[in-house]
C-alpha cells in the first residue's frame, strides 16, 4: 500500500450534494423518485420507486440532479448506506438522501462506489454517527470530514474494472430475471385474467398458440363473462393460506440461529427476500417456494420464499395442494389490484386479514389448464432462481474481496483469478 494516500472526502475532490427538504406529491405516471427503500445491495431499484410529475423532477434536480457514477447516501435510518448511480438513470433524490460526487482529480468516479462500501468507510461512520432516541443520523457537515485510504488512481481504476465486472454480471442476471418474470406475468393475464384465447376463438380469429394448447380453451365465454366451464372460487378454496405471527422479540437475532424471519416486506427483493433477522422460536412457518404476500402497510407486495422461513404478523404465505409454485406466484401477482384496495382501510395503516384475504376470488380454470401453465412457465422460475443464485454468489465473492483489496490484503492479480473462475 506504498501508494496509498489518507486523504479526507474533500481533499480527494468528492464533493456533497444535499437533497430538497420536502417531498412531492406522488403520481400515478411519472419520473421516478428515490428514497431510502429503493437502495438495495449498492444499487438502485427504480421500478419500485414512487413516481413524481415531469414539473417536480425539473426543480428536485435543479439542487441535486445525480450524474453516472455518483455515490447516493443515506444519512438517516440506515445512515452510511451508499447505492451507486449507473449510466443512463435518471431520477430525484428523496429526503434525508445526499449524492457524492468525485472531481476525478484524485479518485477516479467509478472507483467511489468501492470506496463508500470499505471498512474504512464504516469505521468513519461510526466515529462520525449521531445517535438519536428514535433514528441515528450523518450531518452533512460531516461526511465530507471522511479520512480514508486513498491508492493511485491506476490501481483505482484496476480495482473498479474487477469489482465492477462482477457487479455488471449482477446487474445483467437482475434484467434477464425481469424479462423472464414479464414473460411469464404476460402468459398469466393472457390466459387468465384477460381470457386472450377463449376471446379469440369466440371471434373467430386465428389461433396463436400451439394447437395441442389451443384446444385446451373453452370456445366461448358464459354469462358471466368467463370462459365456459371454468368457475370462481376463493383463495381460502384454492390455496393454503398462512397468516404471519410474531414471535417473541427476544427470539430474534442476527447471528442466523434458526430460521430466517420476516416481520413484513422490509427484505423483500425482486423475487425473493434477503435474509437479514432470524428467529431462533417459530411460530408460523412458510415452506420453500412458499408465496409471501405482505398483508400490512404496505398490503400486496410479493416474494416467492427461498428457503423454510418463519413469518411474522406483516406477511402471509400461501401454496397449492399440488405443489404449483408458479401457478400460486403469478396467481398472488393477479390479485395485487384487490389486495391493494385494503391498503387505506386501517385506521393508523392499511391491512388485510384472513378472512378478508381468504375471500378474495380468483379463477379456476380446471386442472388440466393449471398443469399446462405450470409446466409452461416453471422452467422460466427455474432460470429465475438460477440466475438469483449464481448473483449470490457473485455478490458474496466481491464483499470478501472488496475488503482486502481495499486493505492490501490481496494482490490483484490473486483476485482477478478468484472473479475470473466465476465470470
Amino acid at each position: 500500500m506504498d501508494n496509498w494516500r489518507e486523504l479526507t472526502l474533500t481533499e480527494a475532490g468528492v464533493e456533497l450534494i444535499d437533497c430538497l427538504h420536502k417531498t412531492p406529491p406522488k403520481r400515478e405516471m411519472g419520473m421516478p423518485y428515490v428514497s431510502i427503500p429503493e437502495m438495495r445491495g449498492g444499487e438502485l431499484d427504480l421500478a419500485s420507486a414512487r413516481k413524481i410529475s415531469r414539473k417536480d423532477f425539473e426543480e428536485w434536480t435543479k439542487k441535486a440532479k445525480p450524474e453516472a457514477f455518483d455515490v447516493v447516501l443515506s444519512r438517516r435510518c440506515n445512515p452510511g448506506e451508499t447505492a451507486f448511480v449507473r449510466p443512463g438513470m435518471q431520477f430525484a433524490l428523496g429526503q434525508n438522501l445526499v449524492l457524492l460526487r468525485s472531481n476525478g482529480e484524485r479518485v477516479y468516479p467509478p472507483f467511489l462506489r468501492w470506496l463508500a462500501r470499505s471498512p474504512h468507510w464504516w469505521e468513519q461512520v461510526e466515529t462520525f454517527l449521531n445517535v438519536g432516541a428514535v433514528f441515528d443520523s450523518l450531518r452533512c457537515a460531516d461526511v465530507p470530514k471522511f479520512r480514508l485510504p486513498v491508492p493511485g488512481k491506476a490501481e483505482q481504476a484496476a480495482i473498479s474494472t474487477l469489482l465492477g465486472a462482477l457487479d455488471d454480471k449482477i446487474e445483467l442476471n437482475r434484467r434477464t430475471n425481469e424479462t423472464l418474470e414479464a414473460l411469464a406475468r404476460a402468459i398469466f393475464r393472457d390466459w387468465f385474467v384477460d381470457f386472450g384465447p377463449t376471446r379469440a376463438k369466440a371471434e373467430g380469429r386465428e389461433p396463436y398458440l400451439a394447437p395441442e394448447l389451443w384446444d385446451l380453451f373453452p370456445d366461448r365465454l358464459d354469462a358471466e363473462g368467463k370462459p365456459e366451464g371454468w368457475v370462481w372460487t376463493t383463495v381460502g378454496n384454492f390455496f393454503r393460506l398462512t397468516m404471519g405471527q410474531s414471535p417473541p422479540g427476544s427470539t430474534y437475532n442476527d447471528a442466523g440461529e434458526g430460521l430466517p424471519f420476516f416481520q413484513g416486506r422490509t427484505d423483500f427483493g425482486f423475487r425473493y427476500p434477503t435474509n437479514r433477522k432470524y428467529c431462533s422460536a417459530p411460530t408460523r412457518i412458510a415452506q420453500a417456494g412458499d408465496t409471501l404476500v405482505s398483508v400490512r402497510a404496505p398490503v400486496g407486495d410479493i416474494n416467492l420464499s427461498w428457503e423454510r422461513c418463519c413469518i411474522g404478523r406483516g406477511v402471509s404465505a400461501i401454496s397449492h395442494a399440488e405443489g404449483l409454485e408458479s401457478f400460486t406466484y403469478y396467481s398472488a401477482w393477479g390479485l395485487q389490484l384487490e389486495l391493494k384496495k385494503y391498503e387505506h382501510t386501517g385506521t393508523v395503516f392499511g391491512s388485510i386479514n384472513k378472512k378478508q384475504f381468504a375471500a378474495l376470488e380468483v379463477i379456476d380454470p380446471g386442472s388440466t389448464l393449471i398443469t399446462l401453465f405450470e409446466d409452461v412457465v416453471s422452467p422460466l422460475d427455474a432460470r429465475i432462481r438460477s440466475n438469483t443464485a449464481e448473483s449470490r454468489t457473485l455478490a458474496q465473492t466481491r464483499d470478501l474481496l472488496l475488503p482486502k483489496l481495499m486493505s492490501g490484503e490481496i494482490r490483484l492479480k490473486d483476485a482477478g483469478k478468484m472473479a475470473e473462475a466465476l465470470l
